[in-house]
């Protein structure tokens, strides 16, 4: 509910975008795309990927500099010619990417900093830039972190956090964030909508894009809807609850009877154990972070593996899978009954495992080759005859995946890189499938995806159950894993704390068992 007192209905427009249309060659983007932001109010931007959500922020920003787009943009009432992203910046639009723009190899404190360190007489101030990053981690919920920890060492969500924290040392009048909870479970995404909330207390006005339809509908004023680059419609929060259906409605243009497909599971045998697994911290050797855990999945199950940031999920799931992460790495994996040798990536995939990362762009795919390429890539011998690749055999298995998962793209020799996000993710579970394995482990399958692709995704994760798949599924959504798990395990600290049934899963469960595990 929006606190009445904190409206933004009756002040100005701090930004007016009229007439914005963007090609890409014959592809256009946005087609006279018009809206206005008032001042002090949490905008949201919604639609399909590929609706043009991205490119017109990139637009406003400066990214897509003036001269390369029709239209006009006003900002506090005068028109505005941004050449790049500094321009914009210096007026406190300040846009945060879906894709982070961190570098790995440097600190936390050099990465929020990378360009307005604090110094004095020249020379930067190390002793004023730790205090700062201090307090700057705090207010989005990473107090705990050290500012001298090399990006490459976070996981994704906490580097989602530091982008945001990089956002407020700058003097930030219009925020916009691209996706900003994609990356984090449901407590963070709560704290960060929190800190939205505070910052439109303080008077500053943000765009949010995303796809959680039930963040935006709790803390938006407005939503504006965009659908095939083209502005569909602004719905005012102020004049009753909105209902998510009629957004869905208007991004997708058509009913979608239920958010998740229904399916009879047909449950078998065992067919993947973990048992006694425990995996140490690759840089820190004393840190643990699997501990001595066991789960077992059936032929046909889906079993979804939950828990808050750090909870350790992500770690096992990688160390499981040719031991991807960790160090000092002790258990066993047994599939059909038989102890597996998943040592290293190549016996993993051999053995029947398979494993979707979380992060597609950096490590799921090679987003400049064409989907041909990246459907193949896990498994050339598929594709080789006498070690060579068949260019033919490997367009037409392409073709096949394309079909069989409806990937939507001019054909199987487009750049992968230039898909939405949805049919890259499609691209990545194309590109697993064809190794034939028998458990796939899906790590946040639908992160930074619509909630038509999302439903697509849903129906190929019942698929491979009812073809007698074990299925593992981990998500920062609870309700992603209530609507398509048979069972969810809950993990805490490197730990599983709690199983619940699908019948009995709800969020109170799962957190109950969470937060009888952190009271101890």
């Amino acid at each position: 509910m929006l606190d009445p007192v904190l409206s933004a209905a009756e002040k100005p427009p701090i930004l007016e975008m009229r007439g914005i249309s963007k090609s890409f060659g014959a592809v256009k983007a946005l087609s006279d795309v018009s809206f206005n932001v008032r001042e002090g109010e949490i905008h949201a931007l919604v639609g399909e990927n590929g609706a043009g959500k991205s490119t017109l922020m990139k637009v406003l920003s400066g990214v897509y500099p003036y001269g390369s787009y029709e239209g006009s943009i006003l900002f506090d009432g005068q028109e505005r010619h941004f050449r790049d992203i500094n321009d914009s910046e210096k007026l406190g639009i300040i846009i945060i990417h879906q894709e982070l723009a961190l570098i790995p190899l440097m600190s936390i404190a050099e990465n929020i900093f990378l360009a307005n360190a604090p110094s004095k007489f020249g020379v930067i101030d190390r002793d004023e830039r730790y205090v700062r990053t201090r307090e700057l981690l705090s207010k989005v919920g990473l107090g705990s972190e050290v500012p001298e920890t090399l990006i490459t060492n976070l996981g994704v969500g906490k580097q989602q956090l530091v982008e945001i924290a990089k956002a407020l040392s700058k003097d930030v009048r219009l925020l916009i964030l691209d996706e900003p909870t994609a990356s984090l479970n449901e407590t963070d995404s709560a704290a960060l909508l929190e800190l939205l909330k505070e910052f439109r207390r303080n008077g500053i006005t943000s765009i949010m894009i995303s796809h959680k339809l039930n963040e935006i509908t709790e803390v938006a004023d407005r939503i504006t809807v965009l659908r095939d680059g083209r502005t569909v419609g602004t719905l005012d929060c102020h004049e009753g609850a909105v209902d998510e259906d009629e957004i869905v409605r208007r991004m997708v243009d058509r009913d979608l009877e239920s958010r998740y497909p229904a399916r009879t599971p047909k449950i078998g045998d065992v067919i993947f154990e973990v048992e006694n697994w425990s995996v140490y911290h690759p840089q820190h050797s004393h840190r643990q972070m699997v501990k001595n855990v066991s789960m077992k999945v059936r032929a046909g199950e889906v079993v979804g593996i939950s828990g808050l940031m750090g909870a350790g999920r992500t770690e096992f799931a990688m160390s499981v899978f040719g031991r991807a992460y960790g160090r000092d790495i002790t258990g066993t994996v047994k599939i059909h009954g038989k102890e597996a040798d998943t040592s290293n990536v190549h016996r993993a995939i051999k053995a029947g495992l398979a494993y979707v990362t979380e992060d597609r762009k950096q490590l799921g795919l090679i987003l400049a080759e064409d989907i041909r390429k990246n459907v193949s890539l896990a498994h050339l011998g598929g594709v080789s005859s006498s070690g060579v690749i068949d260019d033919i055999m490997e367009m037409r298995v392409a073709q096949e995946f394309r079909t069989r998962m409806r990937i939507r793209s001019h054909n199987v020799y487009q750049e992968t890189g230039k898909l939405s996000g949805g049919n890259q993710q499609k691209v990545v579970l194309s590109k697993w499938l064809f190794t034939g394995p028998d458990i796939l482990i899906l790590d946040e399958p639908t992160r930074g995806i619509d909630v038509g692709a999302k439903y697509e995704i849903y129906s190929i994760i019942n698929e491979l159950a009812d073809a007698g798949k074990a299925v593992i599924v981990i998500s920062s959504e609870m309700p992603e894993l209530i609507g398509t798990c048979d069972r969810i395990m809950v993990m805490h600290e490197g730990e599983f704390v709690g199983e619940v049934a699908g019948e009995e899963a709800t969020q109170e469960n799962i957190m109950r068992a969470i937060m009888r595990r952190k009271g101890r």
